[in-house]
C-alpha cells in the first residue's frame, strides 16, 4: 500500500542559501528541499508539500506551530523541516497538541546547503520514511537527526555545531533509521497529549536560572510581568537562601515549576531539608518538574496556562508529564 506523508517547510538552516553579503538567509522552497533529496522516489512513499514559512528557527512562535499542528490534514503522517535552533521546543509542543496516531517527525540540518557535507537531504530522506512507518505510530513527535529518532519529550541540542547535536539524555533514542527502515528499540509506556480546549490567551512564562550568590534581583525583577515561572534549579531541585521568600511570595501568585538546569536526571521531592532544598521548596507550593528540562517545562507551563488551566490542574499534568 502507498503511503502518503505531508511535508511541512518552516525555514531554518535547511532551507538556507547565500545572500549577496555571503550570509545565509531562509530561502529555499519546502518544495525544492525535497526535490533535493536522492533516493526519495526510489522508496514509493508519496510526498505532500506545504511551504508553510520561511523563518530561522529562532523566530518560530507560539502560534506558528499552534497554526501547525491544526493545519496537518489526512496523512499516514507528518515532516516538519525547521531551524534547529528550536526544535527541542516546537517539536515538544506539538508533541502535546497532536493526539492522533500519525507520527508528527521533526527534522532540520546543521550544515546549509551551501557548505560540503550538508546533512539537510539524509535528514529529510529519514524522516519522511520515518512519518511513513507503522512502526512510528502511536510515538506522537519525534526528532530524527543523523538517523537516530528521538521523542520529542526527551530530546535536547546539545552542541552548536555537531551534526549529532541532538541527544537524549533520560532514556536515549527511540530507535534508529537502519538501511531505510526505521527500527524502535526503546518505546516509551506512555505519552501525554492536551489540544487546546478554548480559545487560547496571550500569557507569558519566563525560565530563570539559579546562580551562584543570587539574590533573587532577577526573579524579583520579571514576578510582575508573567503569568508563570520556571526556576532552573541547581541539582535536584536547590535554590540559594536568599531567594526561597521571593520564590515563596511568588507561588502564592502564580504556579511556579521547580526544574533542575543540569540538563538530565530528575528533581527530587523528599531527599533534602534544608531552606532552600526541594523538599523546602515544594512545601512552599512550587511545582516538581521531575525529568522535564526548564525548556520543555516552560512549553507545557504556557501551553497550560493559555488553554485555562489552574494551578491544581497545572500540579497534577507535571506530574504525570515529569
Amino acid at each position: 500500500m502507498t503511503r502518503r506523508v505531508a511535508v511541512f517547510g518552516l525555514g531554518g538552516t535547511i532551507a538556507m542559501t547565500a545572500d549577496a553579503g555571503g550570509g545565509v538567509v531562509p530561502a529555499l522552497s519546502a518544495g525544492q528541499l525535497v526535490a533535493a533529496v536522492p533516493g526519495l522516489a526510489e522508496t514509493g512513499i508519496t510526498v505532500d508539500v506545504v511551504d508553510f514559512r520561511r523563518v530561522p528557527g529562532a523566530s518560530l512562535s507560539f502560534a506558528d506551530i499552534y497554526e501547525l499542528a491544526s493545519a496537518f490534514g489526512e496523512h499516514d503522517g507528518f515532516v516538519v523541516t525547521q531551524g534547529t535552533d528550536t526544535i527541542e521546543e516546537t517539536a515538544y509542543l506539538l508533541d502535546l497538541l497532536h493526539a492522533r496516531d500519525e507520527p508528527v517527525v521533526v527534522t532540520g540540518a546543521m550544515r546549509n546547503p551551501t557548505l560540503a557535507g550538508a546533512d539537510g537531504p539524509a535528514n529529510v530522506l529519514a524522516a519522511i520514511q520515518t512519518a511513513a512507518s507503522p512502526v512510528a505510530r502511536g510515538l506522537g513527535a519525534l526528532v530524527v537527526f543523523a538517523d537516530e529518532i528521538h521523542a520529542a519529550v526527551r530530546v535536547r541540542k546539545t552542541h552548536t555545531t555537531s551534526g549529532y547535536t541532538f541527544q537524549s539524555a533520560n532514556g536515549g533514542p527511540l530507535g534508529y533509521v537502519v538501511e531505510g527502515t526505521p527500527r524502535i528499540v526503546n518505546r516509551p509506556n506512555a505519552r501525554l497529549s492536551i489540544p487546546p480546549a478554548r480559545e487560547r490567551d496571550q500569557v507569558e512564562v519566563a525560565v530563570v536560572p539559579m546562580l551562584l550568590g543570587d539574590n533573587g534581583t532577577v526573579l524579583e525583577a520579571v514576578g510582575d510581568r508573567v503569568d508563570g515561572l520556571v526556576v532552573a534549579a541547581f541539582g535536584v531541585g536547590h535554590v540559594p537562601v536568599a531567594v526561597v521568600e521571593v520564590l515563596s511570595g511568588l507561588a502564592e501568585r502564580m504556579p511556579v515549576v521547580l526544574a533542575s538546569r543540569t540538563g538530565a536526571g530528575s528533581t527530587l521531592e523528599r531527599t533534602y531539608a534544608f531552606a532552600g532544598s526541594e523538599s523546602d521548596m515544594l512545601g512552599r507550593g512550587l511545582i516538581p518538574a521531575g525529568f522535564l528540562d526548564p525548556l520543555k517545562s516552560r512549553v507545557l507551563l504556557r501551553h497550560l496556562l493559555s488553554t485555562g488551566h489552574d494551578k491544581a490542574s497545572i500540579a497534577e499534568v507535571f506530574r504525570r508529564a515529569g
